[in-house]
Parts: C-alpha cells; structure tokens; sequence
C-alpha cells in the first residue's frame, strides 16, 4: 500500500539529508542537472519523465529526467534543473517543493557530470513539452518503479571493465542510462532497495 505523501516527504527527506553527497569535477566534462520529480496524484505517487525528441543532440528517443546543461547565468545547479523543467515541460518554478539532492552522475560516453535534485509537485500539472527537445512527458506510479519484475541489470563491458547497467520497464518505454543509475540511487537510499 502506498504511503502518504506526508510521510513519503519525510522519509525521502530524513534519507537524503542525513548523509554526504557526493560531488564529482572532471576537466572537460560539461555540467548539467536534472529534477527527479514526484508527483503527488489522487492515485498515489507518480514519478516524471520526459521523452527526449529524435531532434536533440544527445540521447535522441530516450527517456530521461528534466533538465539540461548548466549555463553561466544560472545562479546554482538547482536553477539549471528548475530553469530547464520550465523551458522542455513548461513545468511552473514555484511549484516545485525541494526535498534534497542525491550524488553526482558522470556519464563517460556523453561526457557529463549531472547533479540530480529530488522535488515534490502537489498542484495538477498542464504540461507544455518544447516539441524540439522533448516530445512528451511520462508519469509513472512509484510503486510500479519498485516493483522488481519491471527492474533488471545487464553488465556491459565498457574500457576493459565490466560495469552494471540498470533498466527499468513501464508500458513498452525502457528506462536506462544516467536516468535509470539516478532512479536507482534514490530508490536505494529511500526506499533500501539495492535491486541487482
């Protein structure tokens, strides 16, 4: 049964605050950060994804958080994830409840460090997806995503090593990559999951 939304914000809350992050610099990767987005609907809990267009430069038809590159004009990394929402989904600032951030994700291929920030919407959403960085948006229910029939790890080889890659699956979409790594630490660290 799943929690009320109360109790799920302090929980997540008592989860994220209580321990270091940990922050990643690499020369010569681009940063970058996203919103992991609950959302709190009459149905229970909901987590946001958008689905990246086939127009973008990177991660074209993929599945992925909001968010996007930092620019020098933002103040913060969160201002890059809230600013970002806005501009691929229309998604309104204030209407975002911070509830904490998790570790850095460095993404080798793309060449990334992604500063994940965990927030809670409880007002009805109209979505607006750009049409040019993202097609749609996808919500999610939180129990489906800790569900572990709709979870699997694959090892890939990747410069000489074997390193796990997590996958989720909901209704024919695959969410995998930096996404997934991301959703599975927040599962982890909230919920204990560890899944492998």
């Amino acid at each position: 049964m799943p929690e009320p939304v109360d109790a799920l914000k302090r929980k997540i809350r008592a989860a994220l605050d209580g321990r270091p992050r940990k922050t990643v610099e690499i020369d010569g990767f681009v940063s970058a950060a996203v919103l992991l987005l609950l959302l709190d609907r009459p149905g229970g809990v909901q987590v946001l994804f958008a689905k990246r267009s086939e127009q973008v430069a990177n991660h074209k038809g993929q599945i992925s958080f909001p968010g996007g590159i930092a620019e020098d004009r933002d103040p913060s990394l969160l201002h890059t994830a809230l600013r970002e929402a806005q501009e691929e989904i229309g998604l309104p600032v204030d209407s975002v409840e911070m509830l904490g951030s998790l570790d850095d994700m460095v993404t080798v291929v793309t060449r990334f460090v992604i500063t994940p920030f965990v927030g809670l919407v409880g007002s009805p959403l109209t979505y607006k997806p750009d049409g040019r960085e993202i097609e749609r948006v996808i919500e999610v229910p939180l129990q489906t995503l800790l569900d572990p029939a709709n979870f699997r790890t694959e090892l890939w080889v990747r410069d000489g090593a074997h390193q796990p890659m997590y996958f989720y699956d909901y209704r024919g979409e695959i969410i995998w990559g930096a996404t997934a790594g991301i959703l599975k630490q927040f599962l982890d660290l909230v919920f204990g999951v560890q899944a492998c």
